[in-house]
């Protein structure tokens, strides 16, 4: 259980915060910016949420993954060492990710085929979900980035969880969009 009895620490008043391991680093390491990413697509997930409420069905699906991305984001903020902590760390698992892709097959199966790209737009919650879509796109560019840095570790489901994530948010953006009937389809070349 987390218990947060004081909100401000003035650790950041110095540009630093500290792991879960309680290792003091800079706001700007790429770790920090991970899991800062992942927290920005779990909030603009809530703002989609705000016009999820008439299907409850995909509400509560995005709960389970703000869930999920709480457990990223521990997992990111608890970085693998050679010395065991205390404590069992948090780590997303490969049947989170499983789970995604049993609920994006679901969901895309009761959608109108694609005939074109389709502009980030139609109804509030499948414009909220569009942008969801691409935060969650940067913080997985955010990620690749860390992982790319010698002697940083990330287990390997951590990434494949925002891969999967963000195609789950386009998929439940044309579900919003009247199982993609409302879709607003790319023109290309259309306003030359």
């Amino acid at each position: 259980m987390v218990t947060l009895n004081r909100i401000y620490t003035r650790t950041g008043d110095k540009g630093l915060t500290r792991l879960s391991t309680g290792q003091p680093v800079s706001k700007a390491s790429l770790r920090v910016e991970a899991y800062g990413g992942v927290d920005e697509t779990n909030a603009f997930i809530g703002v989609a949420r705000q016009h999820t409420r008439a299907d409850p069905e995909l509400d509560a699906l995005l709960e389970r993954i703000q869930n999920d991305l709480f457990d990223l984001g521990a997992d990111l903020a608890t970085p693998e060492q050679n010395e065991k902590p205390d404590w069992e760390p948090l780590r997303v698992v490969d049947s989170q990710v499983a789970r995604l892709e049993r609920e994006i097959d679901a969901m895309n199966e009761r959608l109108s085929p694609l005939t074109s790209f389709i502009l980030p737009a139609g109804s509030p919650a499948a414009a909220a979900l569009h942008v969801a879509r691409t935060v969650c796109r940067r913080a997985e560019r955010g990620l690749v980035e860390l992982m790319a840095v010698e002697g940083e570790i990330v287990g390997e489901p951590a990434l494949r969880y925002l891969n999967r994530l963000s195609d789950l948010l386009f998929v439940a953006a044309r579900r919003a969009n009247d199982d993609g009937a409302a879709d607003v389809l790319w023109k290309p070349g259309a306003t030359r």
